[in-house]
């Protein structure tokens, strides 16, 4: 009897000592998240996507961001390390920069500007040849680069997400923002380069999980999303504010992503999935956090499938909401705006979804 009290008692502590002591990567951080709204004014969901066709891009995934370029074609980023032309929405190879590109801009020569997760900022000139712009910042690898803009002076502002969590030691962009977003630590930041002079400047850091960025048209100031702080904020680039930031969107109602600056000087934002109640409510507890990490993957807080973006204008005021009710394109990171259309870009599967201003 003893001995099979043993027994049952070793088979017990074995999990146990795992879920409380077994070794984690992330360090928690305790805060207070902000109490949930929900979808309420202005965010309400409503179906104003539910025109939105998907573009098929197969055999390509994750079109995480998209620019139009100076031919008028669209060019967007995918999972596999190309970068594909969307051609009257036939989709063809335009080149291969490899790692995983995420952020793309057109510059002023014609030329497509990439933050590569894996392998730092490059350039793609318009036969599709990879140059990279940079690869390392203070002699350190240049890992997890995630979006960018460029201004009018030809300057790159680009977020690093997380200098902690990078994808290539974590399988994959993904897997390491859930890392990031559940440890709380301030590993992300924001910085300029000149690539005339190769100056490297930092302008943000202590950011939770850094992610989209964005330029207003006259170069004055930056929006900058954080992911794991469900906030946009403004980064003053000149004026009597210059060097400061204050806070644009606080407690949106989903986990912010790609910014991009859309018509008339307004900024597009994906919210790539609806806030989490198991995170929020275990913000101010670092230790259950720890726990929560130790169990199956399949029981660790996830992104919920939702399609909702949003636009904005430079005072932080909401102009568009658009929500689609089935989420039949889910995990939207962000929009691309043309004259015509709003390209929608997504963290998964084989579509870059479209719609046409007139069906808004």
């Amino acid at each position: 009897m003893k001995k099979r009290l043993s027994i049952a008692v070793l088979v017990l502590a074995i999990p146990i000592f795992y879920l409380l002591a077994w070794p984690v990567p992330i360090d928690p951080v305790s805060w207070q998240a902000p109490t949930d709204r929900g979808l309420i004014d202005p965010f309400e969901a409503n179906d104003r996507l539910k025109f939105a066709r998907g573009i098929n891009i197969d055999p390509f995934t994750g079109p995480e961001d998209a620019t139009v370029g100076v031919d008028g074609n669209i060019y967007a980023t995918t999972s596999s390390g190309h970068v594909i032309q969307v051609r009257n929405r036939q989709v063809h190879e335009f080149s291969n920069p490899g790692g995983r590109p995420l952020g793309i801009e057109t510059d002023r020569d014609g030329t497509l500007v990439v933050a590569n997760a894996i392998l730092g900022l490059q350039r793609i000139d318009r036969a599709g040849n990879v140059t990279t712009l940079l690869r390392e910042i203070g002699g350190e690898p240049a890992h997890d680069v995630n979006n960018l803009a460029i201004g009018p002076d030809g300057k790159i502002y680009f977020s690093i997400s997380s200098s902690k969590f990078s994808a290539a030691e974590y399988r994959g962009t993904y897997d390491a923002s859930l890392l990031d977003i559940m440890e709380h630590g301030g590993n992300g930041s924001v910085y300029s380069f000149d690539p005339g002079s190769g100056e490297v400047r930092l302008l943000l850091d202590g950011l939770n999980y850094a992610n989209g960025v964005a330029i207003s048209l006259d170069g004055r100031f930056l929006v900058v999303s954080e992911t794991g702080q469900y906030r946009v904020s403004k980064y003053w680039l000149s004026g009597d504010k210059m060097g400061t930031s204050e806070v644009l969107l606080d407690n949106l109602p989903g986990f912010p992503d790609n910014l991009k600056t859309g018509a008339n000087g307004r900024f597009w934002l994906g919210l790539v999935a609806p806030r989490n109640n198991v995170v929020d409510r275990l913000s101010d507890k670092p230790f259950l956090r720890k726990v929560v990490q130790r169990l199956p993957a399949a029981l660790r807080p996830r992104a919920v499938p939702s399609s909702h973006v949003i636009a904005f204008d430079g005072d932080g005021v909401v102009l568009e909401n658009l929500h689609d009710l089935e989420a039949r394109f889910p995990t939207l990171t962000g929009v691309l705006e043309t004259n015509r259309a709003l390209y929608l870009t997504t963290l998964f599967g084989n579509q870059l979804p479209r719609i046409d201003k007139q069906n808004l």
